[in-house]
């Protein structure tokens, strides 16, 4: 909920080499690098992921953080745009990507040491208009050109060498994990009308599940060439998914709404939840936990895939955005509005 509050954007043009290129009439915030400051991990962070044993933050102004000892202590990183972050993946312990404001999609070689730009909302826009199917996604594509690069991401995945990121009013990008171009938009694929926001997106093998606002569900099993609709169990937002075991998906998001299904979102039963707060962010730890993070701090815990979760108040109430555990599983490190915060998991 809180990541969702703060997720507006802008854009500018790329060279084919993904270098951002000068274009007159639009904000110059991706042209300009993030500053370097002291004080950036008490800033506004929104995502978090780990590349091996480094654990990554990052959010408002192009921050991104990295730590190589747990979270103790954390190094900036070189980012070449002043815009908020709000979704990080990697690929192994060397690639990863960043998506954020204004369609940008960020790339790093080095395990999250520097990144390069490689896509805006301005060619994003250009590539739903490629990719219409008929007349009326042609004048829907002709106005997100027109209205410019002002559309955010709010989520990526990477599964078998693809790239999968979404956001706002149906945006959906794919491209390869391994690669800054090749990009091809989704927006035609997707059973989604209204463009309704996209909030997550998760892949396994050839299966994607999408979620977003008003209950919207989305499962594609042919690694994203074609999307069909799933029966929605919540006409409320979605802001997470999490995909555990072998055919267990878990939707979560407003008002602490925990949805499960068994059977690759065929069928949903609602979780028992005594916290009414949003949930914006959850990860699956390797000996099986799962771990969802509350707007207000806490956290439930499950040990059966998501059948019952547990609530463990936070140690120090903040709002809350993501959470990361470290490599060890013993702790984790929570990023929220007031920065940075560790918290042990046993």
């Amino acid at each position: 909920m809180i990541r969702r509050r703060l997720l507006q954007g802008i854009g500018v043009g790329l060279s084919p080499w993904g270098s951002v290129l000068a274009s007159p009439g639009l904000p110059s915030v991706l042209g300009r690098p993030a500053a370097t400051s002291r004080l950036a991990p008490s800033a506004a962070l929104l995502t978090a992921a780990r590349a091996g044993r480094r654990l990554l933050l990052a959010g408002e102004r192009g921050i991104v953080l990295w730590s190589d000892d747990q979270g103790q202590q954390w190094t900036q990183a070189s980012v070449p745009v002043q815009l908020s972050l709000t979704a990080l993946g990697f690929v192994n312990e060397r690639e990863g990507w960043a998506a954020g404001h204004f369609g940008a999609l960020l790339r790093t070689q080095d395990a999250g040491q520097t990144w390069t730009l490689v896509m805006d909302g301005g060619r994003a826009a250009q590539l739903l208009s490629q990719a219409a199917a008929d007349d009326a996604q042609r004048r829907m594509a002709q106005r997100q050109i027109e209205q410019g690069a002002d559309k955010p991401f709010f989520d990526l995945a990477l599964a078998e060498g693809r790239l999968l990121a979404v956001g706002a009013y149906g945006l959906a990008l794919q491209g390869r994990a391994d690669a800054s171009e090749g990009f091809t938009a989704l927006g035609a694929r997707l059973n989604n009308p209204r463009q309704l926001h996209l909030y997550a997106v998760r892949a396994a093998g050839s299966r994607v599940y999408i979620a977003g606002e008003q209950g919207l569900l989305l499962r594609s099993v042919d690694g994203g060439a074609s999307f069909e609709p799933l029966p929605s169990p919540y006409k409320g937002s979605f802001f997470g998914l999490l995909l555990l075991g072998d055919s267990t998906v878990l939707a979560y998001g407003l008002r602490g709404n925990i949805w499960r299904s068994p059977d690759h979102g065929q069928s949903w039963q609602q979780v028992a939840n005594p916290l009414p707060v949003s949930l914006g962010a959850g990860i699956a730890l390797s000996d099986g936990s799962v771990v969802l993070l509350a707007q207000n701090g806490d956290l439930l815990i499950s040990r059966n895939q998501g059948q019952s979760f547990e609530r463990r108040p936070a140690v120090q109430p903040f709002p809350a955005a993501t959470l990361v555990a470290a490599a060890d599983e013993r702790q984790l490190v929570l990023g929220g509005l007031r920065g940075i915060h560790r918290q042990a998991l046993s």
